[in-house]
């Protein structure tokens, strides 16, 4: 009778400390659990499936919403969670996905690298100075094949893709670009020995507001100097788009040549910090930093592209999803190992480019070039969506963008999240250009449904973004219309910090009513040049840019033009914008080619210092 009497108090106790519709989730869980505190499920897809079911057959229990709980860890996932229509909630009965009190989980699209060890005997190419410093692991094979990465993270800490010119600094210049051969002439490198065959290596340029990644085919050394040839379909695009391309200043008008770098072979193996994959003998080499044990460093190569994807139709969106206190990392992005990458503009990449030899285009007719892009992928990713909210969520280790609201939702809220390492733009909203549309047209579907209105980004921290693709930004926003981004903090970025608009043209298009307030930009345009702290594009009628701060740009010594910088910029076509009472240290603003309707009004450093205070994140 005790025994029974204690079994009772047991499941009461249960019963009372889970609510209706509650689905726990932890690592130690199991799937074939029933997804109660006690006895949690082990992954969120299970938990997915648990919650679609139960609204499926119209349980009771989900009434008052559901409540997916995950225990704090690793998620590591085979596969993106997809969130579809058959997932949505309602304003009654959300669906959230949120962290435990007090923990701290984490989905991972990434594989852990065990088996480290020293290495021992030559291995061909290895520079003298890391033989007896360098360890190796077996490259994870998943899939099929051998695991290709473009990034690598030892204890949550990025490690550097080997590369020659260790420091920016001291980036070599090109020699000369040969148009119609498709040749690039650079100097010999005087104290790297480069293999005789380029295998996988890479020239990565620094081309005015964006840098291209071309893979190398063939590298014939001349005297002094070197020429490449690249992969295709990189090599016609690098050699046929007129923007933005390879400088050439012999004359010495601006800042010199383009810089660039090579990276990835194991002849550029040569400083702590450094790593390299061969994929031919499927090894990985990593030369540790000072105090890594590599007998119990945890050491993570990105899988998933996406890690999130909550993806409805036109006629049948996602609503009523919640994200609060996750964590989201450990992204990959692998198309510039497989393509190459020649961005146009904020990591849009060309997927075809020319100048025109008979300027004029519909919208424009002095245009003298045209161009279509495709665009780089978020680690989480919603399209015909609202009502999705994340909350104090974190968005770290990632290699393209982060967050990517990328067509057909409204109603959505980024409040209070940390975006933090990330390799490409930290929040991308909005179309910028379909794949079939001419990147200069004016966008303004039949279907209003398409455009991205009424999001809110709010009091979020956006920093150490764009460290890889050195042209993304921290927020970035195309084709949307009635858009709050305020009081957020965007930092050490390599290019602009916040940026709304697309298309370089005046015409009246689908933007209007985006509100750019309170904002806090700092730290910016750490290697780029010809950048705003806060930047737009094209007619935005209604659009009010106000109470921001923008403060300390970086002055690298490599940029194609030293003077072409600004704290606000408002480029080609950028029209019906009214900026003002938004504080920065001096008057350098640009307008390129804009209006009409453009009213500027008190901004610079006498500004009250209010503004300049209560700028950027409210906690």
């Amino acid at each position: 009778m005790i025994r029974k009497f204690i079994s009772c108090l047991l499941i009461i106790s249960m019963l009372m400390e889970a609510k209706a519709g509650d689905i726990w989730v932890s690592p130690l869980g199991s799937d074939a659990n029933p997804g109660t505190r006690a006895a949690p499920l082990a992954t969120v897809g299970a938990a997915l499936r648990k919650a679609r079911e139960e609204r499926r057959l119209n349980d009771p229990a989900v009434a008052g919403g559901i409540h997916i709980i995950l225990r704090g860890g690793m998620y590591v996932l085979a596969e993106p969670l997809f969130i579809r229509p058959e997932d949505a909630g309602t304003a009654a009965s959300p669906t959230v996905i949120e962290a435990a009190v007090g923990e701290d989980p984490v989905i991972s699209g990434g594989e852990t690298i065990r088996n480290w060890r020293k290495l021992s005997g030559d291995v061909p190419g290895l520079p003298a100075v890391a033989r007896g410093k360098v360890y190796e692991a077996d490259a994870p094979f998943v899939g099929g094949h051998i695991l290709s990465f473009r990034q690598l993270w030892v204890n949550g800490v990025k490690a550097i893709r080997a590369r020659e010119s260790d420091e920016d600094d001291q980036m070599a210049r090109i020699l000369a670009v040969d148009k119609q051969r498709q040749e690039m002439w650079i100097p010999a490198p005087a104290h790297v020995r480069l293999p005789a065959q380029p295998g996988q290596m890479e020239m990565i340029i620094h081309q005015m507001w964006a840098i291209a990644v071309l893979r190398i085919r063939s590298m014939e050394r001349v005297g002094d100097r070197m020429k490449l040839r690249f992969w295709e379909p990189e090599e016609h695009i690098e050699f046929e788009h007129p923007w933005p391309a390879a400088v050439m200043d012999s004359a010495r008008k601006q800042n010199g040549n383009s810089a660039f770098f090579l990276a990835n072979a194991i002849e550029l193996l040569d400083q702590p910090g450094e790593w390299y994959e061969d994929l031919a003998k499927g090894k990985i080499y990593y030369w540790p930093r000072a105090g890594e044990d590599m007998s119990v460093v945890t050491v993570t190569a990105p899988v998933l592209t996406s890690l999130v994807r909550v993806t409805g139709v036109v006629d049948r969106p996602v609503s009523y999803i919640q994200w609060k206190g996750i964590g989201f990392s450990y992204s990959t992005w692998n198309r510039p190992s497989e393509e190459g990458h020649v961005p146009l503009q904020a990591g849009m990449y060309l997927l075809d480019a020319y100048k025109l030899k008979i300027p004029g285009t519909p919208d424009k007719k002095g245009l003298e070039n045209q161009a279509w892009i495709g665009r780089p992928p978020g680690a989480v990713e919603v399209a015909y969506a609202d009502h999705i909210l994340f909350e104090h969520c974190h968005f770290e280790h990632l290699a393209s963008s982060g967050l990517d609201l990328i067509r057909g939702t409204h109603a959505d809220s980024v409040s209070g999240c940390l975006f933090k390492d990330i390799g490409g733009t930290g929040i991308q909203m909005g179309v910028y250009s379909e794949e079939a549309f001419e990147t200069h047209l004016p966008y303004d579907p039949a279907d209003g449904r398409e455009v991205c209105h009424h999001e809110t980004i709010y009091n979020n921290r956006v920093t150490d973004c764009t460290n890889e693709d050195w042209g993304c930004v921290g927020i970035s926003a195309g084709y949307v219309h009635d858009i709050n981004i305020i009081h957020n903090e965007v930092s050490e970025v390599a290019y602009s910090g916040i940026c709304v608009g697309w298309g370089w043209t005046k015409t009246v298009n689908c933007m209007r009513n985006n509100h750019i307030i309170a904002n806090y930009v700092h730290h910016y345009a750490k290697h780029m040049y010809d950048v705003g702290g806060i930047y737009t594009l094209s007619a935005q009628p209604g659009t009010v840019i106000t109470e921001n701060r923008i403060d300390s740009i970086y002055h690298p010594g490599y940029v194609h033009d030293p003077q072409h910088w600004f704290y606000f910029y408002f480029d080609e076509g950028s029209s019906y914008i009214t900026i003002r009472n938004n504080w920065c240290p001096g008057d350098k603003f640009m307008h390129n080619s804009n209006g009409p309707g453009n009213e500027w009004e008190n901004n610079g450093p006498m500004v009250d210092d209010k503004i300049k205070k209560t700028a950027g994140c409210i906690n």
